[in-house]
């Protein structure tokens, strides 16, 4: 017997939708109907800003948990990173699934390693943590944004190349009069221009349609997010090393969040994950100390391990060129004040002044842009 329906929020990308359909499986399986309501977001709205340039961090959070607080949605689910770490006091985080992998992945059309990337590859990424440790660990190369949904970000990878391809094989299947066929083509090409297209898989069809205004070499994005939308089987990527790329705070994980008593209680049975809501709460507990939001580089990372959390965390500058890191065992049974103690450690050893800087190259370069 159907136990009642739920209705469920999420921002409508094809990346939110299938994590979405995560949660409404589990909740299914206790037999719940649950209806997916796609929710549109400032952070969908702006496509041409940095998620930093977006306000305070959850620009793609507010309007998909405003319909749980207005009792238009009964639960909303996002990706954990995304949400901010003040919360609106109706809403309770009911449920955090078993976290995906939470490592950075670098993808590029020749299948480099980070450490084989040309001196003066341009390497693009939306996140200023990601930048900032690019530039880190190689200052030779050069950072360049990318926004957009995973599948766009690796269409505009791949453009280039296959741009200028396709124009090669158009313009040598033309003879001196513009007329197809030419035997030279044959001998080049083992396909025609139209085979050649047809073979082409949609990821590659999507990239001969982007107007460039930057070439990649390398694209950095998180491992998780190629998961889950299926396109870690279509392109080459290295897991990037978590020592030199702590990941961002709560990143490969969920967040199902509601309103009503009842409701969270049914998402906590049917979805939480003890060991994954202790390794986000201290991730989360650091970040709200620290108070960087998303207009500081700030990595952090935790895995429980026995009675411990072993906690790393970066702080850096904007151009990479300053880190403050720590890495630390928390005891499992105070992981929260463990986490509240590691934050001022690291404030007093120089991160609250990186921070600091942050926010006013951020607040100058918004005050440029007016």
């Amino acid at each position: 017997m159907n136990r009642g329906t739920l209705r469920l929020a999420t921002r409508g990308s094809d990346l939110a939708l299938r994590q979405a359909a995560s949660v409404q499986e589990a909740l299914e399986s206790y037999r719940y109907e649950v209806e997916i309501q796609e929710v549109d977001t400032r952070g969908d709205q702006l496509k041409d800003e940095l998620i930093h340039r977006l306000g305070k961090t959850g620009a793609f959070v507010r309007n998909v948990d405003q319909r749980v607080i207005e009792g238009d949605a009964d639960l909303a689910v996002h990706s954990m990173k995304d949400m901010p770490t003040e919360q609106p006091a109706e809403l309770t985080v009911a449920g955090v699934p078993e976290r995906a992998p939470a490592f950075d992945a670098l993808v590029s059309p020749e299948g480099y390693e980070f450490d084989d990337l040309p001196v003066g590859s341009t390497v693009g990424t939306s996140s200023l943590r990601r930048k900032a440790q690019i530039l880190n660990a190689r200052p030779d190369l050069t950072v360049e944004p990318l926004r957009g949904n995973v599948d766009t970000r690796i269409e505009k990878l791949l453009a280039a190349d296959l741009q200028t391809e396709h124009e090669e094989r158009l313009e040598a299947s033309k003879d001196e009069k513009g007329h197809a066929g030419d035997d030279d083509y044959e001998a080049e090409y083992e396909r025609s221009v139209e085979e050649w297209f047809d073979d082409l898989s949609e990821l590659e069809r999507g990239a001969l349609e982007h107007d460039l205004d930057v070439e990649y070499d390398a694209i950095v994005l998180a491992e998780a997010g190629l998961r889950r939308s299926g396109l870690h089987h279509h392109v080459e990527f290295e897991r990037l090393p978590r020592a030199k790329f702590v990941p961002a705070p709560g990143q490969g994980a969920l967040a199902v969040t509601a309103a009503d008593p009842d409701v969270v209680e049914t998402v906590n049975t049917a979805v939480d994950h003890p060991r994954t809501r202790i390794e986000t709460t201290v991730e989360r507990t650091v970040l709200e100390e620290l108070g960087g939001g998303c207009v500081a580089p700030i990595g952090i990372h935790a895995i429980l391990q026995g009675s411990y959390v072993h906690t790393e965390v970066q702080v850096l500058s904007q151009d990479g060129e300053e880190l403050v890191e720590s890495k630390r065992d928390l005891p499992v049974d105070d992981h929260a004040n463990g986490a509240v103690e590691l934050a001022a450690s690291l404030r007093d050893r120089g991160a609250a002044d990186l921070i600091e800087a942050a926010k006013r190259e951020t607040s100058d370069e918004g005050t440029r842009n007016e």
